[in-house]
């Protein structure tokens, strides 16, 4: 069963830094594009990031490209996004999942920028 637990949200002004944690139960992880999304207040589900298994490539939505940065740890299977210059549009819960996504979300984790 694959399951994902994301962490390391929380509130923090504009200007500032996250870095968001996910856990993942996938016996096939190491073999998985990884991607980070995310779901701000009366918007649909957006693509914020993704990483190749092998960290070869990473690419990013052009909202967070220069700020966001997205890795991954395949012994620990744990897939990370670091959050620099938050800017009040960041605000949203942020989940993990393959790319392309399978059913099943985690509870994501809610990041909130403020001015």
């Amino acid at each position: 069963q694959v399951q994902f637990s994301e962490s390391g949200g929380g509130m923090v002004q504009v200007g500032g830094f996250l870095r968001l944690s996910c856990a993942v139960t996938d016996l096939s992880f190491v073999y998985r594009d990884m991607a980070w999304f995310r779901q701000g207040p009366g918007k649909p589900r957006e693509f914020v990031a993704l990483i190749a298994p092998d960290n070869s490539r990473r690419q990013y939505a052009d909202a967070v490209k220069g700020r966001f940065t997205i890795s991954r740890d395949n012994y620990k299977n744990m897939v990370y996004l670091e959050m620099n210059s938050l800017k009040p549009e960041d605000t949203a819960i942020y989940y993990c999942n393959r790319r392309p996504p399978m059913d099943g979300w985690g509870q994501g984790t809610q990041v909130t920028v403020s001015s």
